[in-house]
Order: C-alpha cells, then sequence, then structure tokens
C-alpha cells in the first residue's frame, strides 16, 4: 500500500474470498491447523485491504487460477480545501434561466462572484465537487417569480444577506461555522415574488463511504454475535466430550472391579 492511496474497508465478500484460499490451503497441506485458524481469525478481524493482504501473500493460488482478491479500491475524486481554492477566473461567471432552467455542478471552477438569473424559472448552483477560485466568493441570486437552489458542501461557511420581497431567502445555513481551510460563500441578491434557497449537502461517494462504513459496522457486530456463538457451542461440546469421558471412565471402574471380583469368586 502505498501512502497516497487511502486504505478502504474491506467487504464480507473480500473476506470470504481470503478465507476460501486459506482453506485450500489446509487441505493442500500448506498450512497446519493451528496457522490456519490463526490466520482465519485475523481474516475475519481484519478492516482494511492492507490488513487482509499479508494474509495470504505466501500462498499460491492452487492449480487452478482464482480471481486476484483487489486489494486496492480508488475512490471517486476527493481533495482537501486547499487543493480546492485554485485562484484563476472560474469556469463560468453566470447564469440565466427565462421560463427555463440552468445548472452549474459537478466539476467546474466557482468565480469570485457568480451571478444567477432566473425569470419564472428556475437555477441550479451546486458546489459540492466545484473548485473555488477564491477562499471567499459571492454568488449573487436574481429570482422574479422563479427560484434559484445553492447548494455547498459539509464544511462550507455560508452568510446570507439577499432582500426578499413577496419573496424570501433561506437562512438556515447562515453563519453555521465553517472548517478550518474551507471557503466562505456569500448569498446575496433579490428574491421578488420567489425564493433562493441553501441547501448543505454530502456528495454521492460521500453518502456511499458513510452507508459502506455503516454496513462494515453491521457485519462487524454480526461477526461477534458469530463468534459468540461459535465460543458457546465449543464449551457446550467441551462439557459433552468432558461428560462422556468421565462416563467411559466409570464403565471401565464398573468392568474392571466387575473382574476382579469373578476372578477372587473363581479362586474362592
Amino acid at each position: 500500500m502505498t501512502d497516497d492511496v487511502p486504505e478502504l474497508r474491506a467487504s464480507d465478500a473480500d473476506r470470504e474470498r481470503v478465507a476460501e484460499v486459506l482453506r485450500d490451503a489446509l487441505a493442500e497441506g500448506r498450512l497446519d491447523m493451528e496457522e490456519f485458524e490463526e490466520r482465519l481469525d485475523a481474516t475475519y478481524k481484519a478492516r482494511t485491504y492492507g490488513e487482509l493482504a499479508p494474509i495470504t501473500r505466501d500462498l499460491p493460488v492452487g492449480a487452478v487460477a482464482v480471481p486476484k482478491v483487489d486489494m486496492v479500491k480508488k475512490p471517486e475524486w476527493e481533495a482537501s480545501w486547499a487543493d480546492r481554492i485554485v485562484g484563476g477566473e472560474g469556469s463560468s461567471t453566470w447564469g440565466v434561466a427565462v421560463m427555463a432552467g440552468f445548472q452549474r455542478k459537478g466539476r467546474w471552477t466557482a468565480p469570485k462572484r457568480f451571478t444567477g438569473v432566473a425569470f419564472m424559472g428556475g437555477g441550479e448552483i451546486d458546489l459540492r465537487e466545484a473548485d473555488f477560485a477564491d477562499r471567499e466568493i459571492v454568488i449573487n441570486c436574481i429570482a422574479i417569480m422563479g427560484g434559484i437552489e445553492v447548494i455547498v458542501p459539509p464544511g462550507v461557511e455560508v452568510v446570507v444577506r439577499g432582500i426578499g420581497i413577496m419573496g424570501g431567502f433561506d437562512e438556515r445555513e447562515d453563519s453555521v461555522p465553517g472548517e478550518p481551510g474551507a471557503p466562505r460563500v456569500i448569498v446575496t441578491g433579490l428574491a421578488f415574488w420567489g425564493g433562493v434557497e441553501v441547501q448543505r449537502k454530502q456528495t454521492r461517494a460521500q453518502r456511499r463511504a458513510l452507508r459502506e462504513e455503516r454496513r462494515q459496522e453491521r457485519l462487524e457486530r454480526r461477526e461477534e454475535r458469530r463468534e459468540e456463538r461459535r465460543e458457546l457451542r465449543a464449551s457446550h461440546r467441551e462439557e459433552q466430550h468432558e461428560a462422556h469421558r468421565e462416563l467411559l471412565e466409570e464403565h471401565r471402574d464398573m468392568w474392571r472391579h466387575g473382574k476382579r471380583g469373578a476372578r477372587e469368586r473363581g479362586e474362592d
């Protein structure tokens, strides 16, 4: 694993593929039972691809090639705030919707000042995956009998300074503290019989990562419960074996005692 590629969480299917390789190695005599149990335990406890990789590194795949377990899965684009403040003029400085709509979303560079106009239409300005031309940018929204939606990622500070006339600006995200180094977005302008809405949303990649993390937590809890049940079954089997051994020992004692008694009666 290299420093520039993050170690991501392994899935349950990845752990099962490694476990299958270990079972084949045990059947072929490449691992003894003690090594197999140690590596299998490490497999089911592994959380990342980096922890799974060494477990089968010294084992061949056997006569029939099996799919290689991919220990590196690169995430979607993600950069620090410092990397996203790129300077320059921006890739787009305005958007107009007259009885129609406009969008600015995906990978684009938000300029120092962006003007959006929606007349009996709608506009969407999505900054979740955008770069920023400056540490502070201004989005000037003019919504006349229409609406404009501004979407910012978590961590960005938002300041709302717009004027509403029989309309309004959404101020729910106003003055929410931002993360260190994150840009500041000032939303201003005029809403006349219209509205400007500011929303804070995660990117699709962040939502997928959160879902994967929660799924892994559920799998880990499930594996812990399985391990507890295995330990209980092993303890129960050991108790049964011990009781069986004691019963056999009692039968042996009875048999020896009976044989000795018969021999003594024969001598008499």
